[in-house]
């Protein structure tokens, strides 16, 4: 295939950035969307341009390194699906398409589509874990718990961290990545007896990070290449309302 990218290049932070055109052809529907774009550098590599630059790491759809805006769209048109993990059969011969970083207050861009999620790892810290001590795993069976309790921890620990609902939400919320990470272990008995704790400091920080507040439009359930459902978000404010009911 021949494509037309319209890519954004920005040298850094403080720099004015720019949608740049460019030609490629030789796209195979079989590649990647990251590896269009390592096809790319590598034309730019021989006509010793500066290559572009982007995020990515284990390229199977479960780091959350990668994620760019793919016409207008995070990770681009198919659901649940990484940037990494989407192929260039979902395009056609001929098309123009728009590539630019993730963008939200909280991610600033690094250069050309890296952005810095530091963000999200400061709301972790904040209080993303548990207090126990490091050493052998305890025997699976040592602690019961249903198997719907289980499941439905364990839906919400398959976020990845991409930042897509961010990116996608209108006033760039970061309640679905933290209603995720306070769910699934607020559901678990190793996470209730910080629970109190945990959502107000992670609520507190991610208001500090510059995220917006959610507006429910569903937004980032949709664009979340995990399905995290909303549900999560609904968990993190009856925990937040709760710790602020019991607060001593």
């Amino acid at each position: 295939m021949k494509l037309y990218l319209k890519i954004w290049r920005q040298l850094n932070t403080s720099s004015k950035g720019e949608m740049v055109n460019y030609e490629i052809d030789g796209v195979s529907e079989h590649m990647s969307f990251l590896e269009m774009l390592d096809l790319l550098n590598e034309s730019l590599i021989q006509k010793k341009e500066r290559v572009i630059e982007f995020d990515h790491d284990c390229r199977e759809g479960i780091c959350g390194q990668c994620g760019v805006m793919i016409d207008g769209r995070a990770h681009g048109p198919l659901k649940n699906t990484t940037t990494c993990q989407l192929h260039m059969r979902s395009f056609k011969d001929g098309d123009t398409i728009y590539i630019e970083p993730f963008r939200a207050k909280a991610f600033p861009i690094l250069r050309d589509l890296k952005i810095d999620r530091s963000a999200f790892d400061s709301i972790i810290e904040s209080g993303g874990f548990i207090g126990a001590s490091t050493g052998q795993a305890p025997e699976a069976n040592s602690i019961p718990i249903s198997y719907e309790t289980a499941e439905a921890s364990f839906d919400a620990a398959a976020c990845i961290g991409c930042g897509a609902c961010v990116a996608t939400c209108k006033n760039a919320s970061a309640a679905l990545f933290v209603g995720a990470k306070i769910t699934h272990l607020a559901l678990l008995p190793q996470g209730k007896i910080e629970a109190s704790k945990r959502v107000l400091t992670m609520v507190q920080q991610m208001d500090a990070e510059g995220f917006g507040n959610c507006s429910d439009t569903r937004a980032c359930e949709i664009e979340c290449p995990q399905g995290i459902s909303i549900l999560s978000i609904a968990k993190m404010n009856a925990e937040y309302t709760k710790a602020l009911i019991f607060r001593k």
